[in-house]
């Protein structure tokens, strides 16, 4: 049976390797790894734990809440300071989640996941002061400023107190808890020295350890080594049963008795070693694989004769293969029973083969025959398989029969054996038909060049006590981990039932978890049903949990020697040690195998090792609480139990179920009873010693109780029994601190009075009397003792915790603003309130007084003061009917009710004034009431009494203050203030503050007052009259929104007062309506903010569509006039054109009232005549002369860089050459007059005037290097040498620019010149500037090289100062000084050799003449020099400067030449080099004929051939030579060379090296049958010329840049029917010049 060629899978590696001999119909190879994938959006089990690890370094909350998250935050911080403690000696703290876990700090951090680091407590606001104060008293005029500093009417009322949802961190709060330290608990000294070990230890073992010392007396002792030989493996059922090196086979019980010795006597010691064991499901049978091949089962209770034998094929079987059976002396690897049966086994050898093996019913060893069938691997001399693949060598790394569960399967008779070799993942069911389950390829995960490992482990299906909470089933599925190298996987089985009983269900497979080790895995166990233990090729046990794949345990076991061999590296050394160039990722090492030394039985890890058996189990949850706790480490302790209670920890692991419920109800007891006996043994050790347990250890415990208590719900502990301890222990003030960020939080709302009271006591002497109201006002009131809170707060004048327990807890709201205006009793008295400044000061007046204005503020807004939470609808109307009825009933009233107790505002006096304490509120500080009643005034409580009664309204029976609240609306409200605040009564300061409330609540109400005309003309006054700067922007405001709504009958008479008050935005708008345009502009230049706008005021008020009567735009002139600087001054470029579009006429006038030459006229002028373009639009229209000159002029004296290119594209008309030359002289601006002088044709004057600057531009060098000491402390010399040069060089150009430009000038000829030496007179107007100028720069060259460069031979004309040579840079000073005379003589004969290309016709010139001009000019230069030089070496110089011209140029050609001759040398060298290299033929035959022509089996004799036609090119080109002439030579009486390629260049593709599309790429866009079409069109079209040619000699070959072969006949003979218009004649050799491929065209 083999595997058909459609059931194999790409992603399986060589299957035909392994080679199954059994395949389910209709079944292919499925990939775990593609399943794996596919399911990662669903599941994310392999993720999640390096999730939570991101989540804990980004520090992102996961949850709210402190209970829920404190525990987190205090382990992390501890963590956090553990692992930089130690971080130098253990290096990072950090690791991969899929590695192995590296531990730091207390063993506590090891087990407990940390997903969420920030505790969502937020602390309240940092309290001060004058956190809610407003300006008091004190701050008014007449005390301390003539212009005080007034609060903004509209600011809106704020408690440093807010709701929880709103805190903020207070940096000294409890709630930033700092961690239990592990170097502060008691029992630090259990750590172990950081340089002893790279990780510290867990006061607990995570596995104990216990060596079975009988058993190991027995079998590893000498004595038994010698009787029994060496343990080679294990196996653990109910008893535990070693094979050894011998043949024999020892039971142990768990007593660790020897039971039982299998073996001796019979032929199985004679098998070689035992290197497989297997136990039946019922215990009573057992089964041995031996090193050579052959197969024992023992029934121990008849254990002197095997129960079955099953022996490896003999040489007759192996020559006839009439039965399947391993190959002798092959070791038997892997062995078990299938299902229940005894006489149904698997086996697996290390050559890569497997058996099913099944024994008949009989009466004894010899009456019983067995069936083997093959179900895995192929013969060593089996046939190859028709693929013709060659097959790698292969072997069962792993291999694993399903064991039964507790409950009944239909895999439990199916026989399902999962066997694993480096290819493939093989599950096949033997019963009762041998058929493959599942196959899947190696992850291509796997490391390349990993070491070589495989592994795996059942788990059978068992039923569950409580129902999976991730499935919700009562029954597990069966399940399969296996690994490859560190890729773990772990694999479902699905059981569906088939529709017919007779047939087994269908298995479906699902690979649901992977994980990534840090190192090969070479063996894997099941220790429940949902742990794993992963043993890693360094001998490191790793503990998993199978959900979340999470990690958590680690640690070495190499001091064990665990017992390995070598199994499999000799089978698969061709395959792994050597480089496979095809698969390179199995290259690498082969593991020892460890599977027979590690097994898993019940929760127990039985280890066999070289010397010892070991058997080991996890401590559960209570071992690892007891060790914290006999260590001293009461807070670790605590910890752990809360985190085994919430499930972070590694539950799984340490024995608690996953249910929530059991898992409380298992450790709820053991944290209560831990945090009992912790702070009894914390206090116990304080009485005895203070410094054994200091705060800080106090601090810890109790920050942990409490997260421990909230997370298992019994606050009643923290107050019932802990605050006993801290109290009697004298520091209940750390249990109080560590308490206030929970009732912060309102997790804890119900405190004790005793606590409260300590709480008052302890805060208050830390000076904490802010934060311990906002501890007051989170508590729930029903609980408090209200008598002694409100005397506590009164007696510590905590107002804001006063006001809130009134309100909440007794829904008074009254009695707190009684109480708060009682402090202003005092302040009334002194009927010389304003200069009472000692009394505000004092913090009573100063902070309690004014919290009644933000307390009013809440109120009548609907909001708990001070928390701001929302108050319920009915409780709002009372509270805001209680507070107006007190406010604005105008009698002074008996409160509380009953009492007979009168509030009077003046004691001292017999009467009171109407409307007492709204009066007094209003002359203590009428701004912030008011801003308090603006407030309320949005609140729909002031609407009207109608609509109060129907939605506020009860139907019954009201108190007085109930009525007469609901009554006051908006109108009444203003209506008593403006009775009250009269001037007689209020000072300005104060009545500013009502006409801005009346100003802004009119608009926003208009439907509910009804004010008169005249108050509002006396409120815009009073606006108007601002008594100070700070509120004038508010007051004006106020003025827009009361004018929104009211028209004023006579709006000038405001006019003036708007003026004074600077209500410029009023005035704008005024004017703006009434167009009155002359004075909005106005308006615009005296409104200091807004004056940016003043261009777009202009611009609206001038536009055409404003039509403007005459006398308007001649009133917005004028103001333009009056303030022309100032418009200037606020942008010159914008001015300007906004003017010119739209004023022209005044620019004159605004230019001459700006101070003369200013920098403001210049850029206005800029702005005119050279707008930006980019910015600005070209303004249109042209502009008088004498704007041009006075900006020339004005550019001469800011920007004179800039005139020369001006003056150049300025026109000639616009510029008089009088009135600027004087300007332009005395600025320096020569370049300029020289431009402008040439253009006005004053071309020689010109000339003189730029050589007498030249000459002035020499002297100031001369005197610069003449005195170099007068200068050496202002400027650098070096750098002004270079800059006069520089000026010389520029100005030289500008002669030269001048000479070009009269050249160009068309002139005719007087005559014909003599040919004599001419004299000046004799030369043309161009050719006396050219000599000018050259007699100019020679001269000044001549006269400066001896002072830049002084030679030692010239002593008249060295420089007396000897060091002024090495401050000079004399070989640049000095080239810029050649350069004069370089470029002078450069420019003339460019000049006159563009002359002599004159056009024929034109007859202003003759080429003669031009030719002639350079020789004439330097031989006027030449006379001239030698009359003014006094000796032959001044001559000698200046003739050395002007052929240093020619010397220059001449240079820079001849490089220039180099550079050329150069790069064509080797581009002709790389065309050679191409050419030479050739084209390689795509086939060895013709396309057209389709014979051979080169390479082996050609017909004809090629070489001879080859040689006779070198010999004769040879010959020609030697004749060629010697004649030196072009001699054709014939190739028809030569034999053609057969190898001869044919590259012409061409167009068209497929011919041709010059082409894009006829190289080697076009070929392939033809496919085969197009060839093939192509070739039998031309041979169908020519066959009568191939097969004349069939018999001919060798011929020459054609190869196209298509590499498509030829024969030259071949090819003549298609194409001679297509002779085209390009075609050419042959060339010397015969060959004709161009090809076109039949093929590609």
């Amino acid at each position: 049976m083999s595997l058909s060629s459609s059931e194999r899978d790409d992603g399986a590696i060589n299957m035909e390797h392994d080679r199954l001999d059994l395949s389910p119909e209709g079944d292919a190879a499925s990939s775990d790894e593609e399943t794996i994938k596919g399911d990662q959006e669903q599941d994310h089990i392999a993720e999640i734990v390096e999730e939570e690890r991101q989540e804990i370094a980004a520090g992102r909350p996961t949850g709210n809440g402190v209970v829920a998250n404190r525990y987190r935050q205090l382990l992390h911080d501890r963590d956090r300071d553990d692992v930089s403690d130690n971080v130098s000696d253990e290096g990072s703290a950090e690791g991969s989640v899929e590695g192995l876990p590296r531990r730091a700090g207390s063993p506590i951090d090891s087990l407990l996941s940390v997903p969420d680091d920030s505790p969502s407590l937020q602390g309240s606001m940092i309290s001060s002061i004058g956190s809610s104060r407003v300006p008091s008293l004190a701050s008014r005029p007449g005390l301390s400023s003539p212009t005080p500093s007034f609060r903004p009417f509209d600011r809106r009322f704020q408690s440093r107190i807010i709701s929880p949802s709103a805190l903020s961190p207070r940096p000294s709060s409890p709630a930033y808890l700092t961690g239990h330290g592990r170097q502060a608990s008691m029992s630090s000294q259990f750590l172990l020295d950081p340089g002893e070990t790279e990780t510290p230890s867990p006061p607990w073992e995570v596995v104990r350890w216990t060596k079975l010392k009988k058993i190991n007396g027995q079998a590893f002792s000498e004595v038994g080594k010698r009787s029994f030989g060496s343990p080679t493996c294990i196996a653990v059922s109910a008893s535990i049963v070693l094979g050894t090196s011998k043949g024999i086979i020892l039971i142990f019980d768990y007593n660790q008795n020897l039971k039982m010795i299998i073996g001796p006597g019979t032929k199985a010691v004679e098998s070689g070693p035992i290197t497989a064991i297997a136990i039946s499901a019922d215990h009573t049978t057992i089964a041995g694989g031996h090193a050579s091949g052959n197969i024992f089962t023992w029934d121990t209770s008849r254990a002197a004769r095997p129960f079955l034998h099953i022996p490896p094929l003999d040489s007759s079987q192996l020559q006839h293969r009439t039965t399947d059976g391993h190959m002798p002396n092959v070791s038997i690897t892997h062995l078990g029973f299938l299902g229940t049966r005894h006489t149904a086994l698997v086996s697996a050898d290390d050559r890569g083969m497997a058996f099913s093996h099944l024994a008949t019913r009989g009466t004894g060893a010899l009456g019983r025959t067995v069936k083997t069938v093959r179900i895995l691997g192929r013969y060593p001399d089996a046939p190859p398989p028709p693929s013709g693949k060659i097959l790698k060598p292969s072997t069962v790394l792993a291999f694993s029969a399903l064991p039964l569960g507790n409950v009944e399967q239909a895999t439990d008779s199916m026989g399902l054996t999962a066997m694993l070799t480096p290819y493939l993942l093989v599950i096949v069911s033997t019963t009762p038909v041998a058929q493959t389950q599942h196959k899947s390829a190696r992850p291509k995960d796997v490391a390349p060049h990993s070491a070589m490992t495989g592994c795996l482990a059942w788990f059978p299906a068992v039923r569950l006590k409580v129902p999976d909470p991730s499935t919700g089933s009562t029954m597990s599925k069966v399940k399969l981990v296996y690994c490859w190298s560190n890729v773990l996987t772990v694999l479902d089985v699905d059981e569906i039932p088939s529709d017919d009983r007779d047939k087994p269900p269908v298995l479906k497979f699902k690979a649901r978890s992977r994980w990534k080790c840090e190192e090969a895995i070479v063996a894997v166990q099941w220790l429940s049903r949902s742990v794993l233990t992963v043993l890693t090729i360094t001998q490191r046990l790793i503990v998993l949990e199978d959900r979340s794949m999470r990690m958590t345990e680690a640690f070495d076991l190499i001091h064990k020697y665990i017992y390995h061999a070598d199994l499999f590296s000799t089978q698969l050394h061709n395959l792994v040690e050597q480089l496979d160039e095809n698969d390179t990722s199995m290259h690498g090492v082969v593991a020892d195998a460890f599977y027979m030394s590690f097994k898993a039985y019940k929760g127990r890890i039985f280890l066999l090792g070289f010397n010892d058996v070991s058997i080991g189990a996890l401590s559960n949850w209570a071992d690892r609480l007891i060790a914290l706790m006999e260590n001293g480490d009461y807070v670790g302790a605590i910890q752990l139990a809360t985190s085994y209670y919430t499930g972070d920890a590694n539950k799984l692991t340490v024995g608690l179920p996953e249910d929530s419920a059991l898992r409380h109800q298992m450790v709820r007891d053991k944290v209560m009873e831990i945090m009992s006996a912790s702070l009894k043994y914390a206090f116990g050790q304080r009485q005895k010693s203070k410094t054994s347990i200091d705060d800080h250890h106090l601090r810890d415990l109790a920050e942990t109780c409490f997260v421990a208590c909230q997370s298992i719900g019994d606050v009643d502990f923290l107050f019932d029994e802990m605050y006993e301890w801290y109290e009697d222990g004298e520091v209940e003030g750390i249990f109080l601190e560590v308490l206030e960020p929970y009732i912060l939080e309102k997790t804890i709302s119900t405190v004790p009075p005793a606590a409260v009271k300590a709480m008052v006591t302890h805060y208050v002497s830390k000076g904490w009397e802010s934060r311990l109201e906002e501890i007051i006002c989170h508590m729930e009131t029903p609980n408090l003792d209200i008598d002694q809170i409100t005397s506590l707060c009164k007696q510590h004048r905590l107002y804001d915790a006063l006001i809130y327990v009134w309100n909440q807890a007794l829904t008074d709201y009254v009695t707190p603003l009684i109480d708060l205006l009682a402090l202003l009793i005092p302040l009334v008295q002194n009927s010389d309130y304003t200069s009472s400044q000692s009394l505000m000061e004092d913090e009573i007046y100063g902070v309690n007084a004014l919290k009644m204005f933000p307390y009013l503020s809440y109120t009548l807004t609907g909001r708990v003061y001070p928390t701001g939470e929302r108050m319920e609808d009915e409780v709002a109307s009372r509270a805001k009917a209680e507070i107006y009825w007190f406010l604005f009933s105008g009698k002074s009233i008996t409160w509380p009710k009953g009492s007979g107790k009168i509030f009077l505002t003046r004691p001292a006096q017999t009467e009171e004034p109407s409307f007492p304490y709204l009066r007094m509120i209003l002359q203590y500080d009428a701004p912030s009431f008011l801003s308090a009643l603006n407030e309320a005034f949005e609140d729909p409580f002031l609407n009207d009494s109608q609509e109060k009664q129907l939605n506020g309204g009860t139907g019954k029976d009201l108190p007085e203050e109930q009525i007469f609240g609901l009554t006051v609306d908006r109108q009444y409200v203003v209506s008593i203030l403006l009775e009250i605040m009269n001037p007689n009564d209020f000072a300005p300061e104060d009545t500013i503050y009502l006409d801005m409330f009346i100003a802004r609540n009119l608009p926003k109400f208009p439907q509910y007052l009804l004010i008169p005309g005249s108050t509002l003309d006396k409120v815009l006054a009073g606006l108007c009259n601002c008594p100070g700067i700070d509120l004038a922007e508010d007051a004006q405001l106020s003025a827009e929104y009361l004018l929104s709504v009211y028209q004023p009958p006579d709006v000038s008479t405001l006019i003036p007062l708007f003026k004074k008050a600077g209500f410029y935005r009023i005035l704008k708008r005024t004017y703006r309506n009434d167009k009155q345009y002359g004075k909005l502009l106005q308006t615009y230049f005296e409104d200091p903010e807004d004056q940016s706008e003043t261009f777009e005021c202009i611009a609206e008020c001038l536009r055409p569509q404003t039509s403007l009567s005459k006398r308007q735009a001649q009133n917005i002139h004028e103001v333009i006039k009056s303030h022309s600087q100032e418009l200037v001054e606020l942008g010159p470029a914008q001015a300007a054109q906004t003017l010119a579009t739209y004023a022209p006429e005044l620019h004159r006038f605004v230019l001459d009232s700006l101070e003369q030459g200013s920098e403001l006229q210049y850029s206005y002028l800029r702005a005119l005549l050279e707008p930006d373009p980019e910015t600005t639009e070209q303004p249109t229209g042209t502009f008088d002369r004498d704007f041009v000159e006075q900006y020339v002029q004005l550019m001469c004296q800011h920007n004179p860089s800039h005139v020369s290119d001006y003056v150049g594209i300025v026109q000639a008309s616009n510029l008089r050459l009088e009135k600027l030359l004087p300007t332009m002289e005395d600025s320096g601006v020569i370049d300029a007059a020289v431009i402008l002088m040439a253009r006005e044709g004053q071309v020689q004057d010109a000339m003189g005037r730029l050589t007498r600057h030249l000459e002035t531009l020499e002297s100031a060098l001369q005197g610069l290097l003449a005195n170099p000491d007068q200068h050496a402390d202002d400027i650098d010399i070096h750098d002004a040498a270079e800059e006069l040069l520089r000026g010389l060089q520029k100005y030289t150009h500008v002669g030269i620019w001048l000479c070009q430009g009269q050249m160009k000038t068309p002139k005719k000829l007087n005559g014909v010149r003599r040919r004599g030496s001419p004299s000046p007179s004799d030369l043309s107007p161009d050719e006396v500037l050219w000599l000018d100028l050259i007699d100019t720069t020679v001269q000044i060259t001549r006269r400066l090289s001896s002072v830049v460069a002084p030679s030692g031979s010239g002593s008249d004309r060295v420089l007396s100062t000897p060091s002024l040579t090495p401050m000079l840079d004399s070989d640049k000073l000095v080239a810029l000084l050649r350069s004069l005379v370089q470029h002078t003589f450069t420019a003339l004969m460019t000049a006159t050799s563009t002359q002599n290309v004159a056009p024929p016709g034109n007859r202003l010139t003759t080429n003669s003449g031009g030719s002639l001009t350079f020789l004439r000019i330097l031989r006027a230069f030449l006379t001239r020099a030698v009359a003014t030089s006094p000796n032959l070496a001044d001559l000698r110089t200046v003739l050395t400067s002007i052929f240093s011209a020619y010397a220059y140029e001449e240079s820079i050609l001849h490089l220039s030449n180099r550079l050329l001759d150069q790069q064509l040398f080797v581009n002709v060298k790389e065309a050679v080099e191409l050419r030479q290299r050739g084209w390689r033929p795509r086939g060895s035959t013709c396309e057209a004929c389709g014979l051979r022509v080169w390479g082996p089996g050609v017909s004809g004799n090629v070489f001879e051939a080859w040689e006779e036609k070198q010999a004769i090119e040879k010959k020609k080109r030697e004749e060629k030579k010697t004649a030196l002439t072009g001699q054709t030579a014939t190739r028809g009486k030569a034999k053609a060379d057969p190898l001869e390629r044919q590259v012409e260049p061409y167009n068209g593709k497929g011919k041709g090296k010059g082409t894009d599309t006829g190289g080697p790429g076009s070929s392939g866009e033809q496919d085969g049958s197009g060839k093939q079409e192509a070739r039998e069109a031309a041979v169908e079209s020519n066959g009568d010329v191939y097969k004349q040619r069939k018999d001919q000699p060798l011929g020459p070959l054609v190869v196209l840049a298509c590499r498509h072969i030829y024969h030259k006949a071949c090819l003549d003979a298609l194409q001679a029917k297509r002779v085209t218009e390009n075609h050419r004649e042959v060339d010397e050799f015969g060959r004709e010049t161009e090809y076109r491929c039949p093929i590609d065209g």
